[in-house]
């Protein structure tokens, strides 16, 4: 090998352990940082894993407390619930309790103050809410709540309020169009048929969409 080479091999080689010694310090600290970003991953996952647990028990002791009746401890048990995917189903419960237990105004209050980032159960949370203020005679806000109801039981809910305010086309034309979205064998059409002569239609006349 020629002495200018072995030169050259010397001089890459110094240039490396000096960019070793400057940088060592990044290195180690990139290396911790790694580290530390794995290790912070795992934690976070774990944490997550525990707080769904804990989650899911505090549920279920809100479940137990209200099949025992006491609803005023139940509402303080789910408290801490507030912002999980479980609120609305412990708010759903309390409310049927409440309702059960003769208090619809409380029922009403719960299922105001309920929500879900889930449309499904966020639709389930306004019929509810709805029925309520059909019974209460608060109709009109019924049908601000259901303004824009797309499943069957919403828009039967809707022509409940509209037959409560003595609308009765409008009601016979949404428990039409309930109709047309339910199965020939779902258990509540024969309910929903009632409502519908009794609105002036016929159930004969109406379809199925499916």
């Amino acid at each position: 090998m020629a002495l200018d080479e072995l030169l050259d091999e010397h001089e890459q080689g110094e240039k490396v352990r000096d960019w070793l010694k400057q940088n060592s310090l990044g290195l180690i600290g990139g290396l911790a940082l790694g580290l530390a970003l794995i290790g912070g991953g795992k934690w976070w996952m774990q944490r997550a894993h525990q707080e769904r647990v804990a989650t899911g028990e505090t549920y279920d002791t809100v479940q137990k407390t209200l099949q025992a009746g006491d609803l005023e401890k139940a509402r303080t048990e789910a408290a801490p619930l507030a912002g999980t995917a479980y609120a609305a189903l412990a708010a759903l419960d309390l409310a049927k309790a409440q309702l059960d237990a003769g208090k619809r105004d409380e029922a009403i209050a719960t299922l105001r103050a309920a929500g879900s980032e889930d449309p499904g159960l966020a639709a389930v949370i306004r019929q509810r809410l709805a029925r309520l203020l059909v019974d209460a005679g608060k109709g009109e806000e019924a049908l601000t709540l259901l303004a824009g109801a797309e499943d069957a039981s919403s828009i039967e809910t809707r022509g409940d309020a509209r037959f409560a305010l003595g609308k009765t086309e409008e009601a016979r034309t949404d428990y039409e169009e309930a109709l047309r979205k339910l199965d020939v064998a779902a258990p509540q059409r024969q309910l929903l048929e009632l409502k519908l002569t009794q609105a002036g239609g016929s159930p004969d006349t109406t379809g199925n969409e499916s």
